[in-house]
């Protein structure tokens, strides 16, 4: 039995997300398993939903091997997004409401069918998706210096902020989701660029073992859900009068700026 305060902890970091103040990571004062971590962003979850907000759809992070390896783990991690976090295409984000945000750039599945696992593959994700978009994702660490450890960023619902979708979907079958080049621009400059392989090998490989992961946990993807597969460019911090911009090859742009 575990004597970690999991509701104290989510109230904690909950409120430092609403008054934008960032903490000292939990793990310097209070030790967390990965199993400890993810019963306080249940508990996040819980208290955002309490409070009124939809959840989007869950998020993919530490996807790229690179990633992996440096946090020493075998699996990405995940979190949620919820439908305030959401920011229209071409919209802006206010940077007086956010710590140090960073943004990168991704491919979000639009799902048509509900996944259970364990056992699911990349074929069939792609199989039970409607639509693919490129996508945006503003993240803000509510620990100091973006410092943490991996249950410090779990617990943190994976340092989930703000995200822009892009408007115009395609059906996952009219391209090679492993081949698509992505760009990430600010302010006209290239910040950084990759593929969709990228995201452990494939997009759809992403969102497979996010299924199989939700499934220990007695939960599956459902169809409707936006998810977001993890970051295909490393993340750059952002500015007040940024203008930033994702370009996905056959899948368009997506766009957002920067306001005080």
């Amino acid at each position: 039995m575990s004597s970690v305060d999991y509701k104290s902890i989510a109230s904690f970091l909950h409120l430092a997300e609403v008054e934008k103040r960032e903490v000292v990571r939990i793990t310097k004062e209070t030790p967390l398993s990965i199993e400890d971590a993810y019963r306080v962003q249940e508990e996040l979850v819980a208290l955002k939903l309490e409070q009124g907000h939809r959840i989007v759809g869950p998020k993919m992070g530490l996807t790229s091997r690179a990633k992996m390896k440096q946090m020493n783990v075998e699996e990405p991690i995940y979190g949620y997004i919820f439908d305030y976090m959401v920011v229209p295409d071409g919209g802006s984000i206010k940077r007086q409401e956010l710590i140090h945000p960073k943004v990168e750039a991704e491919i979000a599945f639009i799902m048509g069918k509900d996944i259970e696992g364990p056992g699911i593959t990349g074929a069939q994700v792609l199989a039970a998706t409607e639509y693919v978009v490129p996508a945006l994702e503003i993240i803000d660490s509510r620990y100091e210096n973006f410092q943490f450890t991996l249950p410090d960023v779990i617990a943190d619902n994976a340092s989930s902020s703000r995200v822009v979708i892009g408007n115009r979907p395609i059906r996952p079958d009219q391209l090679e989701l492993d081949l698509v080049g992505v760009t990430l621009f600010i302010n006209g400059e290239i910040k950084d660029l990759g593929a969709g392989a990228a995201v452990v090998g494939h997009p759809a490989n992403s969102i497979a073992m996010l299924a199989n992961m939700l499934a220990r946990r007695g939960e599956k993807i459902k169809a409707g859900d936006v998810i977001l597969t993890g970051g295909i460019t490393g993340a750059a911090m952002l500015s007040v009068g940024d203008t930033v911009l994702a370009k996905a090859d056959g899948l368009g742009e997506v766009s957002f700026k920067v306001s005080e």
